[in-house]
C-alpha cells in the first residue's frame, strides 16, 4: 500500500519556497482568488481569467527563476514576476472601478501588492549586488 504524502508537511523544502517574495506572492494570490471566487461565472469572464492567471504568475517566476542556474535568468524571472503583479495592480483598479471589488477589498490587495514590490526589488538589488562582487 503506497503511503500518502500530507503536502502542508514538506519533507523536502524546495530552495524558492524558502524565499519570503514567493510566500507572499502565494499569500496575493490566495486573497485574489478568494475574492474572484464569489463573481459570477458568466460575467467579466475574460477579466477574471486575466487576473487569475496574472497573480498566479508572479509565484510562477520567481519558482521557476530559482530554479535557474545563472543570477542574470533568475534576475529576468524576477522581473517577469513584477510585470505579472503590475498587471495583477492595474486589473484589481479595473475591478475596483467596476464595484467589482470593494474599496476595502482592492485596497487590501493594493496593499500587498505594494509589500511584495518592495520585497522583489530588493530581491533584485541584493543579486544584482551580489553578482557584481563575484566578478
Amino acid at each position: 500500500m503506497e503511503e500518502r504524502i500530507d503536502a502542508s508537511v514538506p519533507g523536502y523544502i524546495f530552495p524558492f519556497e524558502k524565499l519570503e517574495v514567493w510566500l507572499e506572492s502565494l499569500a496575493l494570490a490566495n486573497d485574489v482568488l478568494e475574492l474572484l471566487e464569489r463573481i459570477s461565472l458568466s460575467k467579466h469572464l475574460r477579466l477574471t481569467s486575466q487576473l487569475e492567471g496574472a497573480v498566479v504568475s508572479v509565484a510562477q517566476n520567481i519558482a521557476e527563476g530559482k530554479g535557474r542556474q545563472h543570477r542574470k535568468e533568475f534576475l529576468q524571472y524576477l522581473s517577469i514576476a513584477q510585470g505579472s503583479l503590475y498587471e495583477t495592480v492595474t486589473l484589481n483598479e479595473v475591478f475596483r472601478i467596476r464595484r467589482i471589488f470593494s474599496e476595502p477589498e482592492s485596497g487590501t490587495i493594493r496593499r500587498r501588492a505594494e509589500l511584495l514590490d518592495r520585497k522583489l526589488n530588493g530581491l533584485m538589488n541584493f543579486i544584482r549586488g551580489k553578482s557584481r562582487s563575484s566578478l
